[in-house]
């Protein structure tokens, strides 16, 4: 059993530092670049 513990309590140490960035943690930066976009379409079709 201690065994097990302790591979499983390096593997979460070895998870904490992980610093790639998935897809899913990019939600804030993302809504923003969306907003922005689609107000940069909503302008064009304003002055079209």
């Amino acid at each position: 059993m201690a065994r097990d513990k302790r591979w499983i309590t390096s593997v979460t140490q070895e998870a904490a530092k992980v610093e790639i960035k998935m897809p899913w943690t990019r939600g804030a930066r993302r809504a923003a670049f969306i907003a922005k976009r689609s107000a940069s379409k909503s302008m064009r079709a304003a002055n079209a």
